[in-house]
This record gives C-alpha cells, sequence and structure tokens, in this order.
C-alpha cells in the first residue's frame, strides 16, 4: 500500500511494509518502490535525514518490519533521461540480457554537472533506446557500476530491472572478479602483494580519497596486485581490488610509492612524452595524457544462465605506446 503524488515534490511519500518486504533493508525497499532513483541517491536521502520510518529516522541498513510505515522526501530527479547521441561504442559481449562495452578514456559514463553531453549514458540512449534497464534511474539507463572517466575498459550494462538487480548483488557480495592493467612509476619492493588500508576522504581536498587508518568514516578497502612486467623507473602491474572504494586501486598503488602514470590527483604530473621514456629531452611527442589505468578483465557468472564468462577489453592505444617504448627503451 502507498500513497504517491503524481509528481515528487516537497510533499512526503508514505509507503506501508507488506509481509512479503519483511527484513528487507530500507534502502532496498526504497529503490524498489521508486526505480527511477538510484541506490546510491536514496542512501543520501536516508543519510541527511529525509526518510522516517514510525516517525524515527533510519539507517540505509535498518531491516523493515511488516506494517511498518515509511516516510520518505525525495527530491526532484535532476534531469530528464540523457540525451540519445549517436557516439560509437565498442562492443565487447552483448545477450538478451546484458552487455558489456569497452569504454574509451576521456568518456564520462553518466551524466551528471559540466558533462550533460558525451556520455556513455548518452551513447547507450542512442544504441539501445528503451531496452536497457531502468533500476539505476534515468541518468543511469541499464548501467551497473562505474568507471572513472579517464580509466579505460570494461563496463556491465543490464537490458532488464531483474538482470540488473542480479547483477548488482553479485558487485555488492564481491563475486563479480575485476582485473585492471596499470603501468606505475617506480618498480614495488614485491612481485605481489595485498595492499589493505582504509580509504576515506581526504582532510583537505574533498575531491580526493586518502588513507586514513584512525578516521571512523573510512572504509575497509584491499587491493591485490602482481607485477606483471618490470622495467627501469616503471612496472606494469594487473591490480585486482576486492573492495570497490572510490579511487581505490588509485589511492593504494600510490600510497606504496608506484603512483599510476599521468594520474592528475595522485601521481603528479598529468602527460608523459617519447623523450621521458627515451631520455631525449628534445623528444616532446605526447604519449599520455590520462591516468594509465584499464579495466582490462570482468569474470562473473551469467545472471540468467548461471554461465561463468570472463570477458577481456583489449588495451587501448596510448597505454600500449608507453608500453612499447617501455620495453624497447626502459628494460629492467
Amino acid at each position: 500500500m502507498r500513497t504517491v503524488p503524481d509528481r515528487l515534490s516537497s510533499e512526503p511519500v508514505e509507503l506501508i511494509v507488506d509481509p512479503s518486504q519483511a527484513g528487507w533493508r530500507l534502502d532496498v525497499f526504497l529503490t524498489h518502490h521508486f526505480p527511477d532513483y538510484s541506490r546510491v541517491h536514496l542512501r543520501r536521502v536516508i543519510t541527511a535525514g529525509g526518510t522516517r520510518v514510525e516517525d524515527v529516522g533510519g539507517k540505509p541498513s535498518y531491516r523493515l518490519k511488516p506494517g511498518q510505515r515509511v516516510r520518505v522526501l525525495l527530491p526532484e530527479l535532476p534531469r530528464e533521461a540523457p540525451r540519445a547521441e549517436n557516439i560509437p561504442i565498442e562492443l565487447l559481449y552483448e545477450d538478451d540480457w546484458l552487455i558489456v562495452v569497452n569504454k574509451p578514456p576521456g568518456m564520462v559514463v553518466h551524466p551528471a554537472r559540466g558533462h550533460w553531453s558525451g556520455t556513455l549514458a548518452g551513447a547507450l540512449q542512442y544504441h539501445f533506446g528503451g531496452q536497457l534497464s531502468a533500476v539505476g534511474g534515468p541518468l543511469r539507463p541499464g548501467i551497473v557500476h562505474r568507471l572513472d572517466r579517464d580509466t579505460s575498459g570494461a563496463i556491465l550494462v543490464a537490458k532488464n530491472d531483474l538482470v540488473h538487480a542480479k547483477l548488482a548483488a553479485q558487485f555488492e557480495s564481491r563475486a563479480i572478479r575485476k582485473e585492471y592493467f596499470a603501468l606505475v612509476a617506480g618498480t614495488p619492493d614485491r612481485d605481489r602483494d595485498l595492499i589493505d588500508l582504509p580509504i576515506g576522504v581526504h582532510p583537505q581536498q574533498r575531491e580526493k580519497m586518502a588513507i586514513r587508518r584512525d578516521n571512523p568514516a573510512s572504509r575497509q578497502a584491499q587491493t591485490y596486485y602482481e607485477v606483471l612486467e618490470r622495467f627501469d623507473g616503471f612496472a606494469a602491474l594487473a591490480a585486482r581490488p576486492k573492495t570497490g572504494r572510490t579511487h581505490q586501486i588509485r589511492v593504494h598503488l600510490g600510497h606504496v610509492g608506484c603512483p599510476i602514470l599521468c594520474d592528475r590527483q595522485y601521481g603528479g604530473r598529468a602527460r608523459m612524452t617519447r623523450g621521458e621514456i627515451r631520455r631525449d629531452p628534445s623528444d616532446e611527442l605526447v604519449l599520455l595524457e590520462r591516468q594509465a589505468l584499464h579495466a582490462r578483465r570482468l569474470q562473473f557468472a551469467h545472471p540468467e544462465t548461471g554461465d561463468e564468462l570472463a570477458i577481456e577489453a583489449p588495451l587501448p592505444g596510448d597505454m600500449l605506446a608507453v608500453l612499447r617504448e617501455l620495453r624497447q627503451y626502459r628494460p629492467a
């Protein structure tokens, strides 16, 4: 039972927990009733005090009981669905239920302030229209997870709401195995290791994350890395995050003294020239102008068939060019 106005406004919406929904988390309950809003967005609403359960504030993880009255104040959605744009996209995999796209570097995944066009969401809207799930809301058609703008590689897209929910559950339970390829400055002391350090918002720069061991708002973060190739002053790594914190791989590798090449936020440099690798100051040809991080592999159980899928995204041209130079001019 629910009473929902035709248009969401400043008036609270009232919902009654059905017996079939007993034990549901509060954030899951709201996502079920308001599929136009992402679960992350609704968590923010709850945390900000916009939700009351029996006139008492609750946490996103609060477990509901049958018959409880839930009142929620929903802000208006910031924008309509992204405008469809005829932007080419590379499909790594497609079937009746899901898609895996090879996102190019420099592409924002979904619209946000300052990035209303040229997004992956706009490209998906053009190529797949109404075939995509609505669980993430109108700004994120079918998009199950995200990559930073300058990180390239494989990203999962769901074609219906049930598949989206199943894939999201696999992400939450860490059943989806992700592998990234990274080029870093410096060489790790060990051939492989697990970085287990908590991550929180940087104390001075709010747009950055940082290792914050004693901050109660920090969250556990684990990244396993393996050295694939060593060079003189550089290395190629495989990074397999066990958790999914914001900027996790970038923060962890920077903390152990091996920042990702051309990572403006965490590595202190914005570009790499061919001359830097060849030790020739006169050669100013720019090889790389974004963080050298690529989501190379996704491995997961297909949400409908149960088959194990392992999908790989080929390295983009800029990272391949740097790798070729390192192999030729910077052998270990």
